[in-house]
């Protein structure tokens, strides 16, 4: 028994030893032999903040105006999360609908859970947040590679242009970090609908030809 274990000993050492002879360096262009690119999008978070006046748990006409103009200037639109931080022990089910109501002009709906924000919410007020992400890649474009030394590795530039693209063409950037959670029989449903109009379509070559003359008009 002592001399089984002694050999596993042995071997345990043996094996930690070659792990650290053979430990990767950093990813670099310069040891980047697969088609993995080190440029990838950053996602960054904004949240602007809008505090409006309740009134017996309902927003005043008054301050929804303000909300919308407020909307409108930050450009609110898809992608945006809305939310409402209120007054700790408040909970306004009127003032909630105002506001959704409001965010529904701009076709979003109230999401839940407010980031957290600087200074505090005063009672008799509710605090709408607008959330919003945005994608870029650091560090592009990158031409500080003189030239491909080696047939079997990218250059410094290499995935730039594909991820800049896709980081400012994408309507949702936090899509690029979690995706988009899939809806059940919803999504099968609309898969099913695109196959069967792809197969119930009449092919466009059944179709007789038109009919063309020669002759003019007159």
């Amino acid at each position: 028994m002592s001399r089984f274990i002694t050999l596993a000993a042995v071997s345990v050492l043996g094996i930690a030893a070659g792990g650290c002879a053979t430990q990767p360096q950093s990813l670099t262009p310069g040891n980047n032999y697969g088609v993995y690119s080190l440029h990838q999008p950053v996602v960054e978070h904004t949240n602007f903040v809008f505090d409006v006046t309740t009134s017996d748990d309902r927003v005043p006409a008054a301050e929804l105006d303000r909300l919308a103009a407020w909307f409108d200037s930050i450009d609110l639109g898809y992608g945006d999360r809305v939310t409402i931080d209120e007054p700790r022990g408040y909970e306004s089910a009127g003032a909630r609908a105002d506001v959704a109501r409001v965010a529904a002009q701009f076709g979003l709906l109230l999401d839940q859970g407010a980031p957290v924000t600087e200074g505090v919410v005063q009672p008799g007020s509710i605090r709408v947040v607008a959330s919003r992400a945005s994608a870029h890649v650091p560090g592009c474009p990158e031409w500080s590679d003189p030239g491909v030394d080696s047939p079997v590795r990218t250059g410094t530039n290499y995935g730039c242009a594909t991820n800049s693209n896709l980081a400012a063409m994408i309507a949702n950037p936090d899509d690029l970090v979690h995706g988009q959670d899939g809806a059940g029989q919803g999504s099968a449903a609309t898969a099913g609908r695109a196959i069967r109009l792809y197969r119930d379509r009449v092919p466009s070559g059944t179709q007789p030809l038109p009919t063309a003359t020669t002759r003019s008009g007159q």
